[in-house]
Order: C-alpha cells, then structure tokens, then sequence
C-alpha cells in the first residue's frame, strides 16, 4: 500500500482530497474512470486503496486487467456490443451500461457458460441528447414488467444507471437525477419486491456528481477530477 514517506503525484493528492470530501456521503462509492489513461496511472490510484475503475472499451480494459493487480474491481461503463461481452465475462465485476434486453440475454449467456453472475444496471435515457445509449422510463418498466430476466441465472439487476444532458443548467441536470431516482424507487418497490439487492444508482461525472450524491447517487464515475485532462 502506499506509504506516507513517498510525495504524493497530482493524481494521489486529486484522489485524496474526493475521498476526503466524500467521506460524509455514506454509501457512495467512487468508481474511478481510467479510460484513455494508462495503467501507470491506474496503479497510483491503487496505491492509494481505489479499487474499482470504469472502462468504456473492451480491449483496453482486458489489456489493463492483464496488466493489474487482480483485487481491482473493473466497472464497464460504455456501450458495450454483444459480441464483446465474451471478452469482459470471465472478470467483469458489474456492468453499468445494459441498455437492451437483447444485450442483457447475451450477458446471461456468457456467464452462465462460466458459471458466474454478473451484477448489471440497467441504463436509462434520460438526458435531452440523441446521443446518448438506454432505455427510456417507460421502455424499462415495460421490459422489467414481461419479468424475462427472472429466468437468466447468470446476471443480477442491481440497479439503474444515466448520464445526464450535458449543460451548464444545473436546475434541468437535477431535474434528470431527480427523476432517474424515483424511477428506481417505483421499479425497486413495484418489480422487484424492495430486493435488497436492487440498490445500486449509478450517476454523475466529474462535472455533475454533487448533484447527483444529492439525489441519491450510490456510484460516481470520476475520470478528469482524478487523473486529469484527457491526453
């Protein structure tokens, strides 16, 4: 583990001082976004205890999880093809970006033939952007309702996840978290019995994350506030 007696680099001293001011925020959990960075960088926020980190692109993250310490915690939080998800099965610790059913099945599959389960939110289209990956509201309780993942012994459902619209209107991002979080309270009480599995929110970047820890976020995907701007 990191010692003490070694100067801290920009990305320990950028690390230290979130966790510090999320030291108050229970139950939050920081998910650190290393895509585009290296795995040296990745190791100098593992020295300072962050296990879990993002990755949006299969062949990067299989490459740095060949590369790092097997404890860390990989979070695919991209769009992800289905004929990829082979690739991240084996080790995958939770997928956040589910935004099919399609792609939940093939999930399914992949970890069934190595008997794994695999933690997966669902994505919700949320943000007013056309750009953006999920299901609307009203997709994922219709998809939730035909009840079709109670049969996949290979994934969980444990939660939601959004990105909200990218604007400076912080009233019109709140507004998007807001009612991402009641969505998940409506399905969590309605579908899924109050599961005390069905827990997870995944919401807000480094631009918006204490709007989003406000309106009930439970993972935060950092990757600028952490290891800087993007090369």
């Amino acid at each position: 583990m990191y010692s003490h007696l070694v100067p801290m680099t920009i990305i320990q001293l950028n690390l230290k001082a979130l966790q510090n001011e999320l030291e108050g925020s229970d139950g939050v959990q920081i998910v650190a976004v290393s895509k585009y960075y290296t795995a040296e960088h990745i190791a100098q926020a593992y020295e300072l205890g962050q296990r879990a980190f993002g990755e949006s692109y299969v062949h990067e993250m299989c490459k740095k999880h060949d590369m790092l310490p097997q404890d860390i915690e990989w979070h695919f939080i991209g769009h992800l093809q289905t004929n990829k998800v082979k690739y991240i099965a084996p080790f995958v610790k939770l997928i956040h970006s589910v935004d099919s059913m399609h792609l939940l099945k093939e999930i399914d599959r992949q970890a069934c033939k190595l008997e794994r389960t695999i933690d997966c939110l669902m994505e919700v289209h949320i943000a007013k952007e056309s750009t953006k990956f999920g299901f609307t509201p009203q997709e994922l309780v219709q998809a939730l309702e035909e009840r079709k993942w109670q049969d996949m012994k290979g994934v969980r459902i444990v939660g939601l996840m959004c990105m909200a619209s990218f604007t400076d209107n912080e009233q019109q991002i709140r507004d998007e978290f807001h009612a991402v979080k009641q969505l998940m309270d409506t399905v969590k009480h309605s579908i899924f019995n109050d599961s005390p599995h069905f827990c997870q929110l995944s919401m807000g970047m480094s631009h918006d994350y204490k709007i989003a820890i406000e309106e009930g976020s439970t993972l935060v995907r950092i990757g600028t506030k952490i290891f800087g701007p993007r090369f």
